[in-house]
């Protein structure tokens, strides 16, 4: 058998189901598969290793998966599959709108999960090998750098860009053309705790705006949808 490559954790409190996985993928020919039961071991293992995949379970006692997600993706690009008990549409499009890769319901065939892991690993070893710089009007955005890079009066300018405002031009780009509401926006960005942060939300969009419009005051790209929230256009 093939042996194949990529380092999956597995996070659900069922150590049972754990183990279960852990050999469904290892009949596969995936090696480096490990799991931990809680999202603070989650934690702890990427701080101390590299995963090239997080399969994450959304009913953990405490903290969901969910919150614990969207806290996740402000110092992790990690790819996620969210493997859930909860089967309701919503709780779907949650899982989507925060940035997951994929999700899967319990229970689940063992010939879908490694047919859906297998896709995102192709997908994403493949946008690794690309460098991620975009183009917004005639600003260069540089996500690895962290930078928008322009030209003014025929030199190059670079603008550094802050956490915060590299988190959402993250968003905004991954979603481009798409609108994205003040409560998803905020959730992902800011986590669970994210009320109150309307105001705050405004000032970031204001600032991100000065380094990628040409004319901050009237917005050609990341513009504002009234009553929704906020659309970077194509």
């Amino acid at each position: 058998m093939e042996e194949k490559g990529g380092r999956i954790l597995v996070a659900d409190d069922n150590e049972e189901l754990c183990r279960m996985i852990e050999t469904i993928l290892a009949a596969e020919g995936y090696s480096h598969v490990s799991y931990v039961l809680s999202c603070e071991e989650v934690e702890k293992r990427l701080k101390q290793e590299s995963f090239d995949l997080l399969v994450l379970d959304v009913n953990f006692p405490g903290e969901d998966g969910f919150s614990f997600f969207a806290r996740l993706r402000q110092t992790q690009d990690i790819p996620v599959l969210f493997l859930s008990a909860r089967d309701q549409s919503g709780d779907k499009l949650k899982g989507l709108r925060l940035g997951a890769d994929d999700y899967m319901t319990k229970p689940f065939l063992p010939k879908e999960l490694v047919l859906r892991i297998g896709a995102i690993l192709r997908r994403t070893c493949r946008k690794e090998r690309q460098p991620r710089i975009f183009q917004v009007g005639d600003r260069e955005v540089d996500l690895d750098a962290g930078l928008v890079r322009f030209r003014e009066k025929g030199e190059l300018r670079e603008l550094s860009l802050t956490n915060k405002e590299y988190q959402l031009l993250k968003l905004f780009l991954e979603n481009r053309g798409r609108i994205l509401t003040l409560d998803v926006i905020s959730e992902t960005v800011w986590g669970e705790n994210y009320y109150g942060f309307e105001n705050t939300l405004m000032v970031h969009i204001r600032k991100l705006r000065e380094k990628i419009e040409e004319n901050p005051s009237a917005p050609r790209w990341l513009i504002t949808v009234k009553g929704l929230g906020y659309r970077l256009n194509q």
